[in-house]
């Protein structure tokens, strides 16, 4: 298998994995794919921590884009309005609740394609207000030129979410009205800042196993792998175009958790999206494999995450704790 063995350096040059090396450890045993994965982990991370984040919607609904799996597509009858940005003192009120509730990360999301220039300052604003309060900052708002990812920078943003959602071979069946390069531009302005880059992606959007290896291959093969990698579970939603979709098998979404583990050892690998429809055994399998991270609280955007009550009973079942801020 042309990839690095399990004891790589942490933070040296990161190592090129290729679809075909994510694709043999996607099919490997059970037993074994998890025992590499769990290895790898224990390498770099304490295996009983879980980072904890929370996110909000601080722009909701109204989006331009056509993401498929997106209930805030202004194209799309989801039942979502699209709402203005939110207020500065609602949004750290939301800061300070979930901080108390043991949050580290609060991360921003806006629906939008790109940020105005104007709403960006506002952005600013909120970033700076949230840092002062001792969280981790990250927002999410589309796609980035330049001079605004430095913008965010000197806001004091310490993260930026942009998924590359697929594999560049399935990107095209789930999106069209912008392009992976796209996507790629942004995270590359990101990085260039001197941001941390969070970036993942999505499955059970109809893909196979070979799109599944595409999509982690490319996430590891980046310049500098993203430091925080969200897996999502997709949650169909209805008068979206994949509503109809089948779930993914559990088993098969631990294996895209082990294999973003294995490649990218030393990244947070975030459980995220769909863990509210994931039983305690699936997710204690994610944890196993590797997950380190999870968003707390009821939302995600605009979709239902697992509670905070159910993952504290949950984290004390496992003899999990949150990471140290």
């Amino acid at each position: 298998m042309s990839a690095t063995t399990l004891d790589s350096p942490a933070k040296t040059a990161a190592p090129r994995w290729s679809s075909d090396a994510v694709a043999a450890l996607l099919a490997l045993p059970f037993p074994e794919l998890m025992f590499r994965a769990q290895s790898v982990h224990r390498a770099h991370f304490n295996p009983a921590e879980v980072q904890i984040s929370t996110l909000l919607s601080i722009k909701t609904g109204g989006c331009p884009e056509d993401c498929g799996y997106c209930p805030q597509a202004s194209s799309y009858e989801t039942g979502t309005k699209a709402s203005k940005l939110l207020a500065l003192d609602t949004v750290l009120a939301e800061a300070r609740a979930a901080k108390e509730k043991g949050a580290q990360r609060f991360c921003m999301g806006a629906a939008w394609r790109s940020p105005k220039d104007h709403d960006l300052e506002n952005v600013c604003t909120m970033i700076e207000g949230v840092k002062a309060m001792g969280l981790e900052t990250c927002v999410t708002l589309g796609m980035l030129s330049a001079p605004q990812s430095d913008r965010l920078k000197a806001a004091g943003l310490d993260y930026y979410n942009h998924n590359l959602d697929t594999s560049p071979e399935y990107y095209g069946k789930v999106i069209t009205t912008r392009t992976y390069q796209d996507r790629l531009d942004t995270l590359e302005n990101v990085r260039n800042a001197g941001i941390n880059v969070c970036c993942g992606g999505i499955v059970g959007m109809g893909e196979d196993a070979a799109d599944r290896a595409g999509l982690i291959a490319t996430l590891a093969s980046l310049p500098t792998p993203p430091e925080s990698v969200p897996i999502n579970a997709l949650v169909a939603v209805e008068g979206t175009p994949l509503a109809g979709s089948e779930p993914i098998d559990a088993i098969a979404f631990v294996r895209v958790i082990a294999a973003a583990r294995i490649t990218m050892p030393t990244s947070f690998i975030r459980l995220s999206a769909g863990r509210e429809a994931m039983s305690d055994e699936a997710q204690a399998l994610c944890f196993l494999a590797g997950a380190n991270s999870i968003f707390h609280g009821e939302k995600l955007l605009t979709t239902k995450n697992a509670t905070v009550n159910h993952d504290e009973a949950l984290f004390e079942k496992l003899g999990l704790q949150p990471l140290a801020g």
